[in-house]
């Protein structure tokens, strides 16, 4: 199939067209790129968030009732979910039929689990990519759901727009080993399974955190919600439609926008020159016997890496001679 006649159906919301593009995105498949390159004049229509934090937090039963909710207002979601990666095949360890099985059948849900094949951050390296090809097949919303993230795990806010950190009680003190990192990132709290003892006293806690950092425009909110019985899913709804209207109102959609394009052109760059420099390198014996000359300390990986540089400048230069 041609790369046009997908993105034709991806437009038209052919969820069959979506899943095999996303597959291609996952596999690295020469077509991908073809695919992103034409379907990106279409995207930027979608409303992104992000649901962050660690393991057992309630984070798939959080994103399961967000989608029950937004499909009651007749809105259209997209749901990427992270899971760790399987040390056998590299897939998703858990599935999206596991995750929400009363959404499988619903046209205007579309579920897809991608695994992190071992990259940091609490998502996957094609993230960003899925998110624009969803974004172009017409979902109003896309929840992006991390795998269970420490307080380094981050990556999350370069792609949302309202990022949610789940916490859950019996944290205790241990809160305050997660201020440096992940706890800054949060456009609005969750403490979820507020039902549990301890809960009074997270939310103190966060407070306190949140009154120590006074001087944001945004006052983040914290929500208590019981995932499991759709409690606090309203207030969480009405939080993240105020921080819409804050991004619109403060012109911050231009600035998260210009952002992360950034950071997205920067990630494509770093991965073409690494492979036009591999390619050109890997071939060859001076390679194997380069990095053998690392690993015994006789040469530096920066002296290496400069030399490859060098090495792959002259021979463009040859080239065009």
């Amino acid at each position: 199939m041609k790369a046009s006649e997908l993105c034709e159906r991806i437009l038209n919301g052919e969820r069959r067209a979506i899943a095999r593009a996303i597959t291609f995105i996952e596999n690295n498949n020469p077509l991908a790129e073809e695919i992103l390159d034409t379907l990106y004049k279409h995207t930027g229509s979608a409303y992104i968030i992000g649901i962050t934090g660690p393991p057992g937090a309630g984070k798939s039963t959080l994103v399961d009732k967000l989608t029950l909710k937004l499909r009651q207002e007749k809105r259209t979601v997209g749901v990427i979910a992270i899971d760790p990666t399987s040390p056998f095949t590299g897939g998703a360890l858990l599935g999206d039929r596991i995750r929400m099985q009363q959404h499988s059948n619903d046209p205007g849900v579309f579920i897809r689990s991608m695994a992190t094949r071992d990259a940091l951050g609490g998502l996957a390296p094609a993230t960003y990519k899925v998110v624009k090809v969803l974004d172009a097949a017409g979902y109003n919303g896309i929840i992006i759901e991390t795998v269970g993230v420490g307080q380094a795990e981050i990556n999350i806010i370069n792609v949302a727009y309202t990022t949610i950190l789940m916490l859950v009680p019996g944290l205790g003190d241990d809160i305050q080993s997660f201020k440096a990192g992940i706890m800054e990132i949060a456009d609005i709290f969750v403490i979820n399974k507020a039902d549990k003892p301890g809960a009074d006293r997270l939310q103190a806690d966060l407070t306190m955190l949140l009154e120590l950092n006074d001087s944001e425009l945004w006052k983040v909110p914290i929500i208590k919600t019981v995932a499991s019985r759709s409690q606090g899913i309203e207030e969480l709804l009405t939080a993240i439609r105020q921080h819409y209207d804050f991004l619109d109102t403060q012109n911050q959609f231009a600035m998260k926008e210009s952002k992360n394009s950034e950071i997205e052109v920067i990630k494509l760059l770093s991965h073409h020159l690494t492979q036009k420099y591999l390619q050109h390198y890997q071939e060859k014996q001076k390679y194997k016997s380069m990095i053998a000359q690392i690993a015994q300390r006789q040469l530096s990986p920066y002296q290496a890496v400069e030399m490859m540089i060098k090495d792959y400048e002259l021979s463009l230069t040859q080239k065009q001679h």
